[in-house]
């Protein structure tokens, strides 16, 4: 190839990157018309979780070709947590399409990645997506995101960027929000103009940075990263090296590139391309793939630190090795050792008792990691989520809130416990308002259920780090106490039917506990030990339960049925006050009439 153009997609969660990546492969004709990934949507977005939850958890790359010309693409996640697999793979692209909602405008996480994008010398494209929506505002939304740039840029030239218009899901693209085309063709021009031709130096020796890793279950680890200089080839002697330190040579054995979603097996590739390298087992990200007269190593990521810990250990509790295959403490360290290896986000160390201490950047991070363990047959068990402090300092973060304005005041009030510092707020005019705050990660733990709870499920909440600042006054306690079992057994109906009266429960009937296990959430303070396991004796000794039961539910029968013949009653009024009537009228000719009724009734005389 002598002509690649390398591309990453960044933007917020749920703005239409991998949607914009379905029409990019399936417009260049990477896919036969048979194939089953022309009726799929998502088609990067192979992994289970990723389709569950419907968002990006991994960054991957594929390519397609447009007029001669190999395009290689970069889809990125959009969530804030996953911020270390952003930063790890920026550095294989020349330019980046920046995905804006048409509607909801940048948020948070667009302000982050683009942050990377800009100090990694990207050429920018804005892409404003989804202007099909009813409350769709290009315009505004385009005049925020210059607001943006004017706020990031650290150079005049990052303030002059395309822009592009787009509805992902019907694959069409405009430079006129009014008139798009028919297709993707504007997109694929636009980038053919705006990024550079990447193959260039491919006379030097070969130089190459591992920015991520793959697995086969054939070929073992695969080392993927972009060739910065010199051609690569099959056979040819390599070195691994990383500042300061060479750590061995070895000849290449099986070279790939990517081409849609499959891995081409390649004999030899040019500088710019994005290749796999597989063989060697200890290849890890950061190190440079380069020539062995000139071991000369570049520059590793840097990845901002994570702030929320965990404790994960192996089951201890009674059911211990009922469910998983892998129970004990070595089983789950190297399990969490092949994670830290492609997870950079993560900080793994051991403590005591066979437990490992597990830092991420957030609390989804986490959860998809221990998900992902529990779904591959891992019994662990897991401590409450400590943020990491230093040097009397914290992690804030910044706290963007969309929220009808009816739920205003339930945002600032909840806040306001917590001890947020309000930054902005304001109103569409449309019946909504966005707030922005300033608060602790500490503080703000548990708040985005409690906002979804309380306003119906109505809100939009997203977060980015700010970094560390003086620790404040710590929060009283937040939540209530909570309901523990203290007998082993299975949970029964009738228990459960007197414990859901003291608090919200999070097991059903039928369900094992043992002594000690939490199962619900208390009204009060305290925590208050309770039986779910108790079943109803079945002895006179319960007489008095059954009589009360039964003259419930006489009661409520004998309701039931004077509320019917009341209506019965109330419909059949008129035919009812007729009958009555000829009842009467009946009677009184009978009295009146004295010798036909004498044959009936006898006469005084005769009585």
């Amino acid at each position: 190839m002598k002509d690649i153009r390398n591309i990453a997609i960044i933007a917020h969660v749920d703005h239409g990157k991998t949607t914009l990546v379905d029409g990019m492969l399936k417009q260049t004709h990477t896919f036969r018309t048979n194939e089953a990934e022309m009726n799929q949507t998502t088609i990067l977005d192979s992994n289970e979780l990723e389709r569950e939850k419907g968002i990006t958890i991994l960054s991957k790359n594929t390519s397609v070709f447009y007029k001669d010309v190999k395009i290689n693409i970069i889809d990125t996640p959009g969530h804030a947590d996953f911020g270390g697999e952003v930063e790890r793979v920026l550095n294989m692209a020349d330019a980046a399409l920046l995905i804006v909602d048409a509607a909801e405008g940048p948020l948070p996480q667009t302000r982050f990645v683009l942050k990377k994008a800009l100090e990694a010398g990207l050429k920018i494209i804005v892409v404003i997506n989804k202007i099909d929506r009813k409350d769709a505002r290009p315009a505004e939304v385009l005049a925020q995101t210059e607001e943006l740039f004017l706020k990031l840029a650290t150079h005049h030239k990052h303030l002059d960027f395309p822009v592009i218009y787009a509805i992902g899901r019907e694959g069409r693209t405009g430079s006129d929000p009014m008139r798009l085309g028919s297709d993707l063709s504007s997109l694929f021009d636009l980038i053919l103009a705006e990024v550079p031709n990447a193959v260039k130096n491919t006379e030097e020796p070969v130089q190459m940075l591992v920015s991520t890793l793959d697995y086969d279950s054939h070929l073992g680890k695969i080392g993927i990263g972009r060739v910065r200089r010199g051609t690569i080839r099959i056979g040819q002697m390599v070195a691994q090296v990383v500042p300061s330190v060479k750590l061995g040579t070895f000849k290449i054995e099986k070279l790939f590139t990517s081409h849609g979603i499959k891995r081409e097996e390649v004999k030899e590739a040019p500088c710019g391309d994005i290749v796999g390298i597989a063989g060697v087992d200890n290849i890890e990200i950061g190190q440079t793939i380069t020539d062995p007269g000139t071991p000369e190593a570049l520059p590793q990521t840097k990845i901002e630190e994570p702030t929320l810990k965990v404790t994960v250990g192996p089951n201890t509790s009674p059911f211990a090795g009922r469910e998983g295959k892998f129970v004990t403490g070595r089983q789950v360290g190297e399990r969490l050792a092949r994670e830290k290896e492609t997870n950079l986000g993560l900080r793994i160390s051991e403590s005591e008792g066979g437990a490992y201490t597990v830092v991420g950047r957030g609390e989804l991070h986490l959860a998809v990691l221990l998900e992902t363990m529990r779904r591959e047959g891992y019994e662990i068990q897991v401590s409450k989520p400590e943020v990491v402090l230093k040097d009397h300092e914290e992690p804030f973060e910044e706290v963007t809130i969309d929220v009808p304005d009816e739920y205003v005041g339930i945002v600032t009030t909840e806040m306001g416990k917590r001890r947020a510092t309000l930054v902005d707020m304001v109103a569409d005019g449309k019946g909504n308002t966005r707030i922005m705050y300033e608060i602790s990660q500490r503080n703000l733990m548990g708040v985005r259920n409690i906002l979804l709870t309380q306003s119906k499920g109505t809100i939009l909440f997203n977060s980015m780090g700010l970094g560390y600042k003086p620790m404040g006054e710590a929060l009283p306690r937040m939540r209530n106490g909570v309901l523990v079992a203290f007998e082993t057994g299975k949970t029964t109906t009738y228990s459960l039917n007197t414990a859901q009266e003291r608090g919200v429960l999070f097991v059903g009937p039928g369900v094992e506990v043992y002594t000690g296990m939490i199962v619900g959430l208390s009204t009060r303070e305290g925590d208050i030990d309770i039986n779910v396991t108790k079943g109803m004796a079945l002895t006179n000794m319960r007489q008095s339960f059954k009589n009360a039961c039964a003259k419930s539910c006489l009661r409520t029968w004998i309701a039931s049925v004077q509320k019917e013949n009341k209506a019965k009653l109330r419909h059949r009024l008129p035919l009812w006050s007729f009958r009555v009537f000829l009842s009467v009228l009946l009677f009184a000719i009978l009295i009146s009439d004295s010798e036909w009724f004498g044959g009936f009734w006898p006469k005084n005389d005769e009585r």
